[in-house]
């Protein structure tokens, strides 16, 4: 970094003013992004780009909007560039903005602190009751351990979605726009999440976006790995460019020896940019150095700890304790603190300091941020960021550890209930360095951070590196510091954020052991005797086991789950608990699911302290509870019944505030209907289920397998066979995003009947549909998923047959009859539709009486069916309408 000065950087220069051109002229935007090691002058460069840039707006018509991530507390600091890019806009055009809009501005002009959450709901319209929904979900998930954070995932994402349209409104709104990023590096993950979707749609708006990121940190698994790929990605992806900013060039080498000192020798310049390889600090450190008696000679320091090493010497001891603490605090800190840790009068410490800026060159003064306006205090920053490492590292371990702790002490003490997330996210940050008598305050400080970032800005990534703090330091209290309770709470917190995106590993992509976390969880709850925690724990646990190990030692916990739960007594876990296992059982054997739903059912008629609750979390379960039950019924063939249950659990949804479950509830109805024979119903409902999502915004697990069967309803209508395969093809591609493990082979089993139906006028999709039927089978065997597993190996057969391989089809068909005959009805399989195809290729294979006596067993199966429904409409339906149905009946392609 240069302070105060820049030399021309010709070349990157030349083209950041090209991108200025382009965007004013309205050639669509476009991104670059300015790597170097610190201390080239990434920093200097933007910073006289935009003096440029905005000197030049003055007779074209363009603007510059710039922000910087701030290190130590950025990526914590959610939304934080983005706050402070959409206010800025806002200030350019504040006569156009809603009123609360413009309030806000006003407020935050007069240095009033506001949070994140609370600016941008003023900002986006709509983001408000949109946070707002998404914290009683959010809230509702936390307490209960039991609902998928699936139903988070489309908050999170519509916010972003709406973040990034009121930003683009605000540029259309303005002239041209150039937004420069400083240090993107500490970008909280909020914040880079809005980038990416700004970045997908530059080419659309007369927008530009510059962005500087330092590469020290960018190694694998370096602090700066993180935003590392992301970059990579956006640059491969053609999103933006990347720039590298190495060494100044002789030539402005030699324009800052000319400003710095106008009668330096004439090869100085020379000299200097081959001792220091043009490296921005070096120069800048050499020049500070040299006097005219040194001649051309240009000592080149062995290191920058040499040269701060050699400035610190001229100070005083106690001048360099208080420069010490200051490096402790951070880039930037506050006389007031200084003066605190050191026990020392504030005034003589304000002094001091005021001496040392203008004396030394070590630090100069800087305006205390907005979090910190009301300290009675002055502020400084290091010249060099650089310079305040090195001050810090001279530190013993022990010194940054205590003056860490006090600096904790006092920004705590000084902190109001509501203090702002900035100066929350600061006292974290020390508690975090402060050693062993630190660390059960840092559970609590990241824990607390970690629940407001998920429920005040559904900044889930944010919220998981609060998670892994506190679960560190819960692990290394002593016992005797409640150690257990911290590390339970901050687990199950975590475990259930990351929940979806657990794709049958022990791990998410880039987290945490999930079953290691949850095992070590459900230990420490056994060890605290609260039957309560054990509960949590134990049904945590199960989802675990569901992911990583598959169904039956999932089952075997959520067995123990319920079990606890009746030893406890408590109505409210007891019903959650069955509701979640019996959700699970029924995957394994309808009877047990049904027999647990209708249990759990029961128990909420008949307790009043269940009926009458509002309990958000029990509400949850009461609607998981009763459209599972709704679907199981169907799936156990008592159709009518299961069409009445899923229509009154969909209204009654529809008029909730939340309807956070309405996508599930109208997905079972639309199987029912189709299952029935209304297929125009079915289309409508899943519709309905599509058009709630995409006006809620984001991926979902969910909306992808409604986009699946809306595509397989399709697909059965040759005219729609190209709008099948593009439905399908959008579901699955969704479906890979959001990964979530019991849905996964559903979507990919309908994927595989789509290009079944749709083959005829494309054989090679078969080869597609044989690909994606193998896949299944290979994951099923190991996730325990036996329906998805029985309806691959049946799939299988159909398209081995069609490639005219009888002998592997006969061997997949009749593994799938052997698979369910052992394990009888399952969830999301039709039996009789299993038997039937068996049927179709055992004849084609020459075993004519086995055939028949399949078809004879898919027969009654279909007749039971209906023997069950008594409405004689929907009788009549489900027999003629259904097409598996009239095929069975007719014995299309196996005989009489």
């Amino acid at each position: 970094m240069l302070p105060n000065e820049f030399v021309d950087r010709v070349e990157r220069m030349e083209e950041l003013r090209a991108l200025l051109r382009a965007v004013t002229e309205r050639r669509g935007g476009q991104a670059i992004v300015i790597d170097s090691v610190s201390g080239m002058g990434r920093s200097a460069l933007l910073r006289a780009f935009e003096e440029e840039a905005m000197a030049l707006g003055r007779t074209r018509t363009s603007r510059v909007v710039s922000t910087r991530c701030h290190s130590g507390i950025g990526s914590g600091l959610m939304y934080g560039p983005v706050v402070d890019i959409l206010l800025k806009l806002g200030e350019t055009q504040e006569a156009k903005q809603p009123r609360a809009f413009r309030r806000m501005l006003s407020l935050t002009g007069q240095g009033v602190v506001r949070s994140a959450p609370e600016v941008l709901s003023a900002i986006v319209p709509g983001l408000g009751a949109l946070f707002t929904l998404g914290r009683e979900v959010t809230e509702a998930s936390l307490a209960s351990g039991s609902m998928p954070f699936d139903s988070l995932l489309p908050f999170q994402q519509g916010a972003a979605v709406r973040i990034v349209e009121a930003l683009l409104d605000l540029v259309r709104q303005g002239p041209p726009t150039v937004i420069l990023i400083d240090d993107i590096q500490h970008a909280d993950p909020s914040s880079l999440r809005i980038l990416d979707q700004l970045l997908r749609r530059l080419p659309d708006v007369p927008l530009a976006v510059v962005l500087s990121h330092a590469t020290d940190g960018a190694y694998m698994g370096g602090p700066g790995s993180m935003v590392e790929e992301l970059l990579h990605l956006w640059s491969t992806e053609g999103l933006l460019q990347r720039r590298t900013l190495s060494g100044l060039p002789l030539d402005a080498v030699t324009e800052l020896v000319e400003r710095r000192h106008p009668n330096a020798p004439p090869r100085m310049a020379e000299k200097l940019t081959e001792s220091t390889l043009g490296h921005a600090i070096f120069v800048t450190l050499c020049l500070d150095e040299w006097s005219p008696q040194d001649g051309e000679n240009v000592t080149l320091p062995a290191s920058l700890s040499r040269v701060v090493e050699g400035r610190l010497r001229t100070l005083s001891e106690q001048d360099r304790e208080l420069l010490a603490i200051g490096a402790s605090q951070g880039d930037i800190f506050f006389s007031r603190t200084v003066a605190a840790v050191k026990r020392a009068p504030h005034d003589q410490v304000m002094e001091r300091l005021r001496c040392i800026a203008r004396d030394y060159r070590l630090i100069v003064p800087e305006a205390l941020p907005g979090w910190a306006r009301l300290e009675a205090s002055d502020c400084y920053r290091f010249e060099h960021r650089a310079l305040r490492g090195v001050v810090y590292a001279q530190q013993s371990a022990e010194q940054m550890r205590s003056r860490h702790a006090r600096i904790a002490d006092v920004l705590a003490a000084d902190a109001p209930q509501d203090a702002p997330l900035e100066r929350r996210l600061e006292i974290a940050h020390h508690l975090r360095h402060g050693g062993v008598p630190c660390l059960a305050a840092s559970a609590d400080a990241h824990y607390a951070l970690a629940r407001d970032a998920a429920m005040e800005g559904l900044s889930f990534a944010e919220a998981e590196q609060h998670c892994e703090e506190a679960i560190r330091a819960a692990r290394d209290l002593p016992e005797r510091q409640d150690r257990d309770r911290r590390f339970i709470q901050a687990v199950e917190l975590l475990l259930s954020m990351t929940e979806v995106r657990w794709r049958g590993q022990s791990s998410p992509s880039d987290g945490p052991d999930i079953d290691a976390l949850a095992a070590e969880s459900e230990a420490a709850a056994g060890r605290t005797g609260g039957l309560g925690l054990r509960i949590r724990a134990t049904l945590l646990r199960g989802k675990t086991l569901l992911a990583t190990q598959g169904l039956e030692p999932s089952l075997t916990k959520l067995r123990a789950a319920v079990e606890l739960a009746e030893e406890h007594g408590d109505p409210v876990a007891l019903f959650v608990a069955r509701v979640e296992y019996g959700r699970q059982i029924s995957k394994r054997r309808l009877a047990d699911g049904l027999a647990e739903l209708h249990e759990a059912e029961r128990m909420y008629a008949a307790d009043p302290r269940l009926e009458g609750s509002d309990d958000p979390v029990l509400q949850h379960a009461r609607n998981l509870g009763e459209m599972q039950l709704g679907i199981t019924l169907f799936d156990s063939g008592q159709l009518e019944e299961a069409m009445t249950r899923l229509r009154r659990c969909v209204a009654r949804l529809r008029e909730e505030s939340l309807r956070a479950e309405l996508p599930i509830a109208l997905n079972y109805l639309a199987q029912v209907q189709a299952g029935l024979g209304a297929r125009l119903e079915a289309e409508d409902t899943l519709r309905e289920a599509l058009d709630f999502e995409a006006n809620r915004g984001g991926d979902s697990g969910w909306h992808a397998y409604n986009a699946a069967l809306l595509a397989h309803l399709y697909s059965r209508q040759p005219a729609r066979h190209t709008e099948a395969l593009e439905t399908i093809a959008a579901a699955w591609a969704e479906t890979e995003r959001t990964w979530l493990a019991n849905l996964v082979p559903i979507v990919r089993n309908l994927y595989v009947e789509v290009l079944l139906n749709s083959a005829d006028r494309a054989p090679l999709q078969l080869d597609q549909a044989r690909s994606l039927a193998v896949a299944t089978c290979m994951e099923t065997q190991r996730s325990g998923m036996i329906r998805s597993e029985i309806a691959a190996h049946s799939l299988l057969g159909r398209i081995l047959m069609r490639q005219g391989d009888a002998t592997a089809a006969e061997q997949h068909a009749r593994t799938a009859l052997r698979i369910l005959d052992e394990v009888g009805d399952m969830p999301a399989l039709r039996t009789e539709e299993v038997q039937y195809h068996a049927a179709v290729v055992l004849h084609a294979c020459g075993a004519q009486a086995e055939a028949l006596s399949l078809l004879d067993r898919a027969r009654r199966k279909v007749s039971s069916k209906a023997g069950l429904v008594t409405d004689n409409v929907l009788k009549r339906r489900f027999l003629m309408e259904v097409p598996l149905n009239r095929a069975i009946l007719a014995g299309i392609g196996v005989g009489p």
